[in-house]
């Protein structure tokens, strides 16, 4: 089980407390991930700046992290070239904006959305994670998935943290495992000892945690508990 902290800030200086918490209380090479809200596609903004990004981590080497992106915002093709330079492993893109017409400024197929996101990202040797929210049934979508062998549930609306897991969660966590037994398949919000053990159960390999982690009074031992599981 692989556990990502994940950085849920409304500022920079939040965001340089919150990498300077992980340097403390976890190991080089721990995966973090960062939460990106535009207030378009989510109900709130958050930071996301990956200039600051890219400064914060030149300035601090001991910050040995592998960074992914959370990308909750419109247009996610036109974001992602904003991260492409940055010091990232990866990025999470939402199928919903993907597919929702509304978001784009050129009409769009989404198979040609996916397939610009993907390749820019090759280009930089930077990985892509498909998510999509709780209330949007991957069984209609299979021909989108087919694009990806990295996949992110998110159990909670997009944007804030310290949001309630959904349960409805557990069975698209499922439906991916039985649908594609090789993928990764990351599990994000609400998740706790109780809810991140039945995510593991249902098939998830990564758990992201913000609240349970960073609120935490022993940040390492909350993130070694869910190591644990």
């Amino acid at each position: 089980m692989i556990i990502a902290p994940s950085v849920n800030c409304m500022d920079f200086s939040c965001a340089s407390h919150k990498f300077l918490d992980a340097s403390r209380h976890f190991p080089k090479g721990t995966w973090l991930h960062v939460d990106v809200a535009d207030a378009k596609f989510t109900y709130n903004k958050s930071w996301g700046n990956p200039e600051e990004l890219k400064k914060l981590l030149i300035s601090h080497p001991k910050f040995n992290f592998n960074i992914e992106v959370h990308l909750m915002v419109e247009e996610p093709e036109e974001v992602v070239k904003q991260w492409v330079d940055a010091p990232i492993k990866r990025v999470i893109v939402h199928l919903e904006a993907i597919l929702d017409q509304r978001y784009r400024k050129k009409k769009m197929e989404g198979t040609h959305v996916i397939e610009s996101i993907i390749k820019r990202c090759a280009s930089r040797g930077i990985e892509v994670m498909l998510s999509s929210n709780p209330e949007t049934k991957l069984e209609d979508f299979k021909e989108y998935l087919d694009y990806f062998s990295q996949f992110q549930v998110l159990a909670v609306k997009p944007g804030l943290a310290g949001q309630k897991f959904l349960p409805v969660a557990l069975q698209k966590i499922k439906f991916l495992r039985q649908e594609f037994p090789n993928a990764t398949i990351e599990v994000d919000g609400g998740i706790g000892l109780e809810t991140g053990r039945l995510a593991k159960e249902a098939g998830a390999d990564v758990l992201v945690a913000a609240s349970y982690i960073f609120d935490n009074s022993d940040p390492k031992r909350a993130y070694e508990e869910l190591l644990e599981i």
